[in-house]
């Protein structure tokens, strides 16, 4: 996948050369702007300040904030530049508009505020796909197509042969043909052909000739000869659309136009024209001046035209009945509009309106007003004229308050809609009925009590997201009641919501009323339900989060309508019986009792609905399910029994022939389900279980998607079976570690993660994760979640990309809330053109020290946008980090985005396609959506006990508190982060959910020190072996996509150390010590890592593996060889082993200055090889960046298959390779190849074993210097020269991973 996200940008990063750094240092208003041209090459323009790059199309220009656009144009003989934002339209910029001010100004809208990275940003290549400057407007073929089409051919006029062909100019343009009465020329009589209606076809006699022909009685015919096939094909592919319109409408909607082609005036036979998203000016022969030429218009779409003011030219079309003139930024109306006497429809929306002319009143044929996101502070008097407008639309205007006695002059309106006004009261002091108010929307305002029994006739009443303390209504006739989230007490109807409230009970006339079909009552405190009438229709009843004991005996069979019941989270012990006799009526399809007391017995009640589709039984008491009840569930199509104590699922699962989703995951399941044989099967999830072994059929169900086998630490998979599970897009398996127990002992255990992802009822999963147990150093970690809503892409690109940044904006920042924000900002940038339109939301966590304070505890530093959410449990109780950038919930965003005039819909949508206002991508609904994040540091301490991030569908169902509390019950990551997402889906989420939980293990006597040098104790193949390893990347599980690619492994080898002290360098960062392991203030040697490799043009010391000179600063202290190899390509820069060397250190304190001119300083893994003892532990040639280009494969060591499914490695498919004696040299030290081969392996040649063993037992082992760090604890035998009886050699050989079984 490419990590841009878009092979439109351009990809060279840095396009300057000593004169264009030269000019940039000293002055942040000093920046240049990249100009793109033409296609072909251009020569390049004389002149001082423009420098002409690689490619002939662009050239950087030099100047200032202050440079206009005319400057530059005087430096480009006079042409004008255009701007193009998001990939969409392209402006003709004003001569006084200033481009690089406009950048700046982008950029800082964006969330940066350092004017150093403002200018470096400003000047970056991947900006041109956010905002890009043209120095002449760019040409799109089929656009122009689309618009205009015309040429000099051959033409005929009629049937008949008596007329000739001759060479004229033909026009396509709008809903015509037209045809010049002289050749080359437009100055004769021109012949109109309306082609709405009529017919196109080829004419086989002549090549490359169409017939156009016109509808009606007096219907005309012309034949016109084309010289080439391409034009052939234009024009019949664009008249072709034309004729079968049944309406005569033009659309140019998102052309970028300036003024309509003066062709289209012919077409007078147009009756609806769409110019939405272009930049029309008011003067000029296709100017909006000249509309009146249309003497049939009925319909003119005028919306997000940068008008600034209204054009009275369309006063003057009185054949008008529909007008949008929306986001134009209007500040007032004409009286000319009375002009408008067959004006049906105005839409006004996202302006800036506060009065309206009384002419306005004059428009007796007006049904229809849009004056939503406005500022009027009140309804407007004209209204009350206004007798066919039946609907009142404000939203988003300024009224605080609403006089129920106007409403009575105004008896035409039948509904109202004044949402996010922040209303204050509503006044009913009329006594008369407000008979004719039947729809009411009040959402989002600031409401604390509201009486409407003067509403006699309301159905609808939508009052969501108030602080109402009560609410009066009359019943008669309401029929949908929305009030959730208010603190209020019940009412009455057919859809009621009531969840999310303190209700103690439901009034029985509630239940039993005859019109109630659905009931949303969950997350309230009900202890019991009510006893039904019988045939009640209730079809769908929601009642999770309470705390109900039973259901009444009789529920099932009266509420024989009930298709949905969610009892889910409450205190069920039983289950009423589906009827009172063997025969049942029951209609019911999706029952949820997850998270109660539930056992066994239940099952045998379950038998009677037998039109169940959904069962959810999870987090119950079931020691087993009965096999011959659930052979019953024919219609069975989805069955969650996760987080019992079940040992099986019944063979007669089998029965069950729709069954497509089958989660069982935490349960005692030993033996394989046997669902491989079901037709549908879609999903098996049996993690988190004891199962040993796995039967399978001959050949596995297309059909089947996923299969999820993590947490069977006891499951071996047979090379047969993995190849039969090759076709399964997602097959998730445990990752066998590299290397023993010992290393979660050695390495640092001071955190740990599990995570989740379920795609719900959804065909594609748009959650990604990132998980990195050791980031940057071996004390970091990085963690984060990316939901995409209805992309996958953009959650997949962040997911690939976002490591990467975070690492290097490290360099540049050590403030969090700088280099966290820049992070963002970054990630956005490089979605290049896949966010221009596409966004997500993001939460990265990033836990690591203070780095002003070297010898403090950790800190975790969260950022986020949109809706993904991150909780920390502190001493038991949940502590939200994260903010939650969705219109409904921040009152200040909300205000933000209706400032900015954004259209805000009913749906509360931003544009009708986002509820958040802060996204990574959605780039082209900026300034209303950006990529700023939320940023938050949090001291970590010992009370810390786990972090969680989940998306919005998770915590849309859990609360804080009882994700907090589900955690805690399960403690394993993994396990705990399961049980999330399943109680979302229980509680009733369709969409895609996605947890990660992080246990996080910081003690008092955490330590926190950056060890020189990591020892571990490891077992491999039955031989104890003292080793220093790479700290290996934790990352997301074993979860491989059949898009991704097998990887191709390699890397290059070096080998240097030195006896300096890492910090004799002038600004060497001191070695990070705690307080219960102080620095050391006497050493005989110190080791330091090198940045150089073996290649002959880079190592330091310029010596071949050949060269018998001894390598300058490796160390033989005459029991421990030590040879360095760097790591060159790990995509989230991992760090372990000794300090930095003094040299870089010195880079890297000056990058996380905040220098943007130095050059980036990447960081590298330095990998410690030892030899022991006649044990020799090396790292061979496996990149391990490679092994996470995929964004679901990321820090993930497997085999892979060939469609991307991956294999959990045995323990011989190991990174590292293990020789018993190293080759004895000439001058005692060992030397790595020059340049190694990615297959070069580590051995021992057998003639030189007894050699090397001798040489090292007579050498001393004893080497003064600081005292260890901690050294776990080992069941090893000290003495290496016997080892231990009945353990076989240590005798080990380099396996290949087959990438294509």
């Amino acid at each position: 996948m490419k990590r841009n996200g878009s092979r439109g940008c351009v990809t060279r990063k840095n396009r300057f050369g000593s004169r264009e750094r030269d000019w940039l240092k000293g002055d942040a208003q000093r920046g240049c702007v990249c100009l793109y041209g033409a296609s072909e090459p251009q020569a390049p323009v004389p002149g001082p300040q423009t420098t002409s790059t690689a490619q002939p199309d662009l050239k950087l220009v030099l100047c200032s904030t202050s440079t206009t656009v005319e400057e530059l144009s005087a430096q480009r003989n006079g042409q004008g530049l255009y701007l193009q934002l998001h990939g969409d339209l392209i402006r003709r910029l004003d001569s006084s508009e200033r481009p690089l001010q406009m950048v700046y100004d982008y950029l800082t809208t964006m969330g940066y505020a350092d004017p150093l990275r403002v200018q470096q940003e400003a000047a970056n290549s991947d900006l041109s796909c956010m905002i890009r400057f043209y120095s002449e407007r760019p040409v799109n073929a089929d656009q122009q197509d689309r618009t205009l089409l015309k040429g000099v051919f051959s033409v005929r006029k009629g049937k008949t042969q008596l007329h000739k062909w001759a060479e004229r100019q033909v026009i396509l343009c709008g809903t015509c043909l037209i045809v010049a009465s002289v050749k080359d020329s437009l100055t004769g009589k021109m012949h109109i052909l309306p082609l709405v209606g009529g017919k196109v076809e080829e004419v086989k006699r002549r090549q490359h000739c169409l017939m156009f022909n016109s509808a009606g009685p007096q219907a005309q015919t012309y034949y016109v000869n084309f010289d080439t096939l391409a034009e052939y094909q234009r024009w019949h592919r664009q008249a072709s659309k034309v004729v079968s319109q049944t309406i005569s409408l033009v659309d140019l909607s998102c052309y970028s136009l300036e003024e309509v082609p003066e062709y289209l005036f012919y077409s007078q036979d147009v009756t609806h024209l769409n110019l939405r998203h272009n930049f029309i000016s008011l003067e000029g022969p296709g100017g909006l001046c000249n509309f009146n030429r249309f003497v049939q218009l009925k319909s003119l779409n005028l919306s997000h035209n940068r008008l600034g003011v209204f054009p009275e030219s369309v006063c003057e079309i009185p054949t008008l009945s529909e007008l949008t003139l929306s986001c134009n930024g209007l500040g007032s109306i004409p009286p000319r509009i009375g002009n408008l006497q067959s004006l049906q429809t105005l839409c006004l929306d996202g302006n800036h309106l506060s009065a309206l002319p009384e002419e306005l009143g004059g428009l007796s044929q007006l049904c229809s007003l849009g004056l939503s996101f406005n500022n009027f502070p009140n309804i407007p008097a004209v209204l009350e004229r206004l007798c066919a407008v039946d609907k009142l639309a404000m939203a988003g205007n300024r009224v605080d308050t609403l006089e129920l006695s106007s409403l009575l002059r105004m008896k035409h309106i039948k509904s109202i809609d004044l949402r996010l006004n922040g209303l204050h009261c509503i006044k009913g002091e009329t006594l008369e009925p407000i008979k004719h108010l039947t729809q009411l929307d009040l959402r989002d305002n600031l409401l604390t009590s509201l009486d409407l029994s003067a509403a006699c006739n309301l159905e609808t009443l939508q009052c969501q997201r108030n602080q109402l303390g009560s609410l009066t209504l009359s019943g008669f006739t309401l029929r949908s009641l929305h009030a959730n989230n208010n603190p209020i007490q019940p009412a009455v109807i057919e859809v009621l919501d009531v969840s999310h409230n303190l209700l103690l009970e439901l009034p029985a006339r509630l239940l039993s009323g005859l019109s109630l079909r659905k009931l949303l009552a969950g997350s309230n405190a009900l202890q019991r339900l009510p006893d039904l009438l019988d045939h009640i229709p209730l079809e769908a009843l929601d009642l999770q989060h309470n705390k109900l004991g039973e259901l009444p005996e009789s529920f099932f069979y009266k509420a024989l309508n009930l298709k949905y019941l969610n009892v889910s989270a409450n205190a069920l012990e039983t289950i009423p019986p589906s009827s009172q006799s063997e025969e049942s009526l029951s209609t019911l399809q999706e029952l949820y009792l997850t998270g109660n007391n539930l056992n066994e017995n239940c099952a045998t009640l379950l038998v009677g609905h037998q039109n169940l589709r959904v069962l959810h039984m999870a987090y119950n008491q079931l020691l087993s399910f009965p096999a011959s009840k659930l052979s019953k569930l024919e219609l069975l199509e989805e069955l969650n029994l996760s987080g019992n104590k079940l040992k099986t699922i019944p063979s007669t699962v089998s029965s069950c022939k729709r069954l497509h989703t089958l989660i069982a995951h935490s349960n005692h399941i030993s033996v394989f389900p046997e669902v491989l044989n079901l037709p549908e099967i879609k999903l098996v999830d049996v993690s988190c279980n004891e199962l040993t072994e796995i039967l399978l059929p001959d050949s596995l169900p297309a059909t089947l998607q996923e299969l999820d086998l993590t947490g069977n630490s006891s499951l071996m998979l047979e090379h047969k079976t993995l190849n039969l599970f090759s076709h399964i897009t997602t097959l998730k398996l445990d990752q066998k570690p590299s290397l023993s127990a010992g290393d979660s002992q050695g390495t640092s255990t001071l955190w740990d993660h599990g995570y989740a992802e379920m795609s719900g009822q959804r065909n594609k999963l748009c959650v990604s994760v990132l998980a990195v147990d050791r980031f940057g150093d071996s004390m970091e970690a990085a963690y984060a979640i990316f939901d995409g809503d209805r992309n996958e892409e953009v959650p997949r690109l962040l997911q690939c990309t976002m490591g990467d940044v975070l690492a290097e904006e490290i360099q540049h920042s050590s403030v969090d809330s700088v280099y966290m924000c820049n992070t963002f900002l970054t990630s956005h940038r490089k979605l290049g053109m896949a966010g221009q339109k596409l966004g997500a939301s993001g939460l990265l966590c990033y836990i690591h020290h203070e780095s002003s304070e070297p010898g403090s505890y950790f800190s975790l530093t969260v950022a986020n946008v949109g809706t993904c959410q991150a909780v920390l449990c502190r001493d038991g109780q949940p502590l939200a980090l994260s903010k939650v950038f969705s219109l409904e919930q921040s009152a200040d965003e909300m205000e933000r985005v209706k400032t900015a005039k954004a259209i805000i819909t009913e749906d509360n949508k931003v544009s009708g396609v986002t509820c958040c206002s802060r996204l990574l991508g959605c780039s082209y609904l900026s300034p209303w959506v950006l990529p700023k994040p939320w940023v938050r540091t949090e001291p970590l301490c010992a009370q810390d006990e786990f972090l969680i991030l989940g998306n919005r569908a998770l915590f849309q169902r859990l609360s804080y508190q009882e994700a907090v509390k589900t955690v805690l019950a399960v403690r394993d990551p993994r396990a705990a982060a399961k049980k999330l997402c399943t109680l979302a889906q229980s509680y009733g989420c369709r969409d895609n959910v996605g947890a990660v939980v992080v246990a996080l293990h910081i003690g008092e006597d955490s330590c926190t020190c950056e060890p020189p040098l990591t020892t571990l104790t490891t077992e491999i193949r039955g031989t104890p072996v003292l080793t220093s390893v790479p700290i290996s990347v934790s990352g997301i599980a074993s979860e491989f996509n059949s898009e991704t690619s097998a990887s191709e492994v390699g890397s290059e080898a070096g080998s240097t150390a030195s006896d300096e002290h890492p910090s004799s360098g002038p600004n060497a960062r001191p070695e990070r010590r705690c307080s219960l392991h102080p620095a050391a203030t006497i050493s005989l040697f110190q080791r330091q890592p090198s940045s150089a490799t073996f290649s002959s043009n880079q190592s330091d010391n310029g010596l071949d593996s050949d060269d018998e000179a001894p390598l300058e600063g490796v160390i033989s202290n005459g029991s421990k060889l030590e040879v360095e190899v760097d790591i060159h390509c790990c995509a989230f820069q991992l760090r372990s082993g000794p300090p930095d060397s003094p040299k870089e250190l010195d880079l890297r304190h000056d990058s996380r200055g905040s220098d943007y001119n130095n050059s980036k300083v990447r960081r590298q893994n330095s990998v410690v090889v030892s030899a022991t003892n006649g044990c020799l532990l090396a790292v061979c040639g496996r990149e391990i960046s490679d092994l996470k280009k995929s964004p679901s494969t990321s820090s993930l060591f497997g085999k892979k298959l060939s469609n991307g499914s991956v294999v959990a490695p045995e323990d011989s498919h190991n990174i590292i390779e293990v020789a018993l004696e190293a080759p004895k040299k000439k001058s005692g030290y060992f030397a790595a190849p020059a340049q190694q081969d990615p297959e070069d392996q580590l051995v021992v040649p057998p003639s030189l074993e007894q050699d090397v063993r001798e040489q090292l037992r007579g050498q001393s082992p004893v080497v003064p210097g600081p005292p260890p760090l901690s050294t776990p604890p080992t069941n090893r035998d000290r003495n290496w020269d016997h080892p231990q009886p009945g353990l076989p050699p240590a005798t080990f050989q380099q396996e290949v991973y087959d990438t294509a079984l």
